[in-house]
């Protein structure tokens, strides 16, 4: 299988297939969903640290990993921000403008306002995901497998969350997952990018990397480990501990059977 090939069945399977596995842990008990979140948080810091970091260094000077990494994570900051300002403006905005609605009509806007952003949001994010997965693989095959394992690995919770949001939005269940798959194409758009704008400059492969260990960096600490914060007692903070560890060993393991 041809290097563009690779990428594209990965990115596939980061994209539209996470969403189908989604689909498939709606019914799943809220500790199940903290079990898979938790897996995730492990599986991306094992990707960021034992196999995207390395790499990186591997390719480029220490000094300019580490401050593309550091400009990333606060680029990645940003953007959240951004997002997340225009969805309070538009939110501010609507209640402006609330007396002058039916209180059922106001809701409706509201709602399809929030579902729209989540779209937006989730489109974008993928294209990051096929753009990593498309660096990652240009580096090294290996390296591009444990990456995707680690994309879907965090991909399935965050869908299931984007299609509770939607339902919530006003979305029909069906309208909801097609739009979700839908933007889960957008992963196969950033990894053909990726592989077009990567492939012929191999010198920005260690630039690529490190933006990507930024990016999966930021979407473990800032995203998901809040989330575990929720609960904080002992015996949760031990089970999502070892759920943690247990993504961790995935990514190690299958670094060990790639390219030990």
């Amino acid at each position: 299988m041809t290097i563009l090939a690779s990428i594209l069945v990965a990115a596939f399977a980061g994209g539209a297939l996470s969403t189908l596995a989604a689909a498939g842990t709606l019914a799943l008990h809220a500790s199940s969903i903290s079990r898979l979140v938790s897996f995730a948080v492990g599986a991306l810091l094992g990707a960021v640290f034992l196999e995207l970091l390395p790499h990186a260094l591997e390719t480029g000077s220490a000094g300019r990993v580490m401050m593309t990494m550091l400009v990333g994570l606060l680029a990645f900051f940003l953007l959240e921000k951004l997002v997340l300002w225009r969805h309070a403006h538009g939110h501010e905005h609507h209640h402006a403008d609330e007396e002058e609605s039916e209180h059922d009509h106001a809701m409706h806007t509201d709602g399809g306002r929030s579902g729209l952003m989540i779209l937006i949001g989730n489109a974008v994010h993928n294209f990051c995901d096929g753009v990593v997965i498309a660096a990652s693989f240009l580096a090294n095959p290996g390296l591009g497998v444990a990456t995707t394992l680690a994309i879907v690995a965090h991909a399935v919770p965050q869908q299931v969350g984007d299609f509770a949001v939607l339902i919530h939005s006003g979305f029909t269940r069906v309208r909801a997952f097609a739009y979700n798959v839908t933007a889960g194409f957008a992963t196969v758009l950033g990894a053909l990018a990726g592989y077009y704008a990567l492939a012929d400059m191999q010198q920005m492969l260690s630039t690529a990397l490190a933006i990507a260990a930024a990016s999966l960096l930021y979407v473990a600490v800032a995203d998901l480990i809040p989330s575990l914060h929720r609960r904080a007692e002992p015996m949760e903070t031990a089970k999502q501990m070892l759920a943690i560890l247990l993504g961790v060993a995935v990514i190690g393991f299958v670094h060990q059977l790639l390219e030990g």
